[in-house]
């Protein structure tokens, strides 16, 4: 595996843009809430933000490669752990922990100690079920299918249902050859 640059998610954190914490935090709850009173079903919803997320993901991975100066990453491995070290600080502004790797090296574990997303948040007793972050899943899943990896992303553990730890399961399904629309003329 090729080492990261140090501190290179903070590097890229401290250099881009930012938008107000506590506004982005409320934005996403007011969609979440919106999505709740329109679609009435936790599992419609969850499957909505996932959507959505994946739809930021595939956008989302071209602003990543520009501004990251990430190289092309040699295997899954040392793509979650660009994701965890680099992705997550550049555009959450939080590091995650990748843990719990299969025997095959296609299914890890993301750890968030700390999830902006969450702050001001408590879910009522009629959202059970539901997966309050599950756009996180979708911008992942959207990324990594931009790179060639075909990946399922679900939630573990959340801190909102009581759990000690935000959790995402990364599994890669199938690593996609990169195909050219064109032969090289020789």
């Amino acid at each position: 595996m090729a080492p990261l640059p140090a501190r290179s998610g903070d590097a890229v954190f401290a250099n881009i843009e930012h938008v107000n914490s506590e506004l982005f935090t409320l934005t996403y709850g007011a969609i979440v809430r919106q999505l709740l009173t329109d679609l009435e079903e936790v599992e419609e919803v969850n499957k909505q933000l996932d959507q959505m997320g994946y739809n930021i993901g595939i956008r989302l991975i071209d602003e990543f490669l520009a501004k990251s100066n990430v190289s092309r990453c040699v295997d899954f491995k040392e793509t979650a752990e660009v994701i965890a070290k680099v992705g997550f600080k550049m555009f959450l502004g939080v590091s995650a922990t990748v843990t719990n790797w299969d025997t095959e090296g296609t299914s890890c574990s993301l750890v968030l100690e700390d999830n902006p997303l969450v702050d001001f948040v408590e879910l009522p007793d009629t959202c059970q079920g539901l997966c309050y972050c599950n756009i996180l899943s979708g911008v992942i899943r959207g990324a990594l299918e931009m790179v060639s990896m075909k990946t399922e992303v679900t939630w573990v553990r959340d801190m909102l249902n009581g759990d000690d730890v935000y959790e995402l399961r990364v599994k890669l399904l199938k690593q996609v050859l990169e195909e050219y629309p064109y032969k090289d003329d020789e």
